[in-house]
């Protein structure tokens, strides 16, 4: 008896654990995401129409807050992100290779790449470029902010398979089979490799970024890959 009480305790303790984790991560998420959008959806086009003006006053004001919002959201998800796959795994002892973690894996290389470019690539570029409107540098922060769009579109293409993915561990039912898992995984990774590396090379007018640059050429593009990634688990996932 005293066994079974024991059980039941740890049970609803380490589930009411995974809960206030994944409610964090649900929270910072929104918030990463939301702001994610904001500069890529609201932000970025207005901009483009505003005067230099306000454009500066902005870029001192305003894109500071907003970026720390941004970086912290990140951070946060990405932590919480990690501790709810220990606790599933460590604690709870969901198989290693089953539906739930291959697919949530996917949706965690995809926050993992774009929690790095939020923190090395995106934040240290912006940097440059607030100084520059404050004053504070002489220095072209032209490339910079080249090098920060880049990778923010990029993020934002990213961010829609990454989402479809989570929501499809638990929620999309799947004749689940591992046999060709690593073939599965090792397609996403390359494709996230290849998409990455475009991200810290190429040249906003470039023919690669093409693709991302505009609004509706991110969202097209990030909803045909969450549209891949789902013909890639019916047809590799599945027995």
């Amino acid at each position: 008896m005293f066994g079974g009480i024991m059980e039941f305790t740890l049970f609803t303790t380490t589930n009411g654990l995974y809960y206030l984790v994944k409610y964090i991560h649900f929270l910072a998420g929104v918030t990463w995401i939301g702001m994610l959008y904001y500069f890529n959806f609201v932000q970025g086009p207005f901009f483009n129409e505003t005067d230099a003006d306000t454009k500066k006053n902005a870029t001192q004001k305003l894109v500071p807050r907003a970026l720390w919002w941004f970086r912290w959201g990140a951070m946060f998800t990405f932590l919480s992100g990690i501790a709810m796959i220990v606790i599933a795994l460590g604690v709870q002892g969901i198989p290693h290779n089953s539906q739930w973690v291959v697919v949530i894996l996917v949706g965690a290389l995809f926050g993992t790449v774009m929690w790095a470019n939020v923190w090395f690539v995106i934040w240290p570029n912006q940097k440059v470029v607030i100084a520059k409107a404050k004053g504070e540098t002489t220095v072209d922060p032209a490339p910079n902010a080249n090098r920060a769009f880049v990778a923010s579109r990029t993020n934002t293409l990213f961010s829609i398979p990454m989402l479809f993915a989570m929501g499809a561990a638990r929620n999309l039912p799947l004749n689940y089979s591992p046999e060709k898992l690593r073939v599965f995984l090792g397609i996403i990774v390359l494709l996230i490799i290849i998409f990455e590396v475009n991200a810290l090379r190429a040249d906003q007018n470039g023919p690669t970024v093409k693709p991302i640059k505009t609004v509706k050429a991110v969202i097209t593009s990030g909803v045909i890959f969450a549209l891949f990634t789902y013909v890639l688990m019916e047809v590799l996932l599945t027995a």
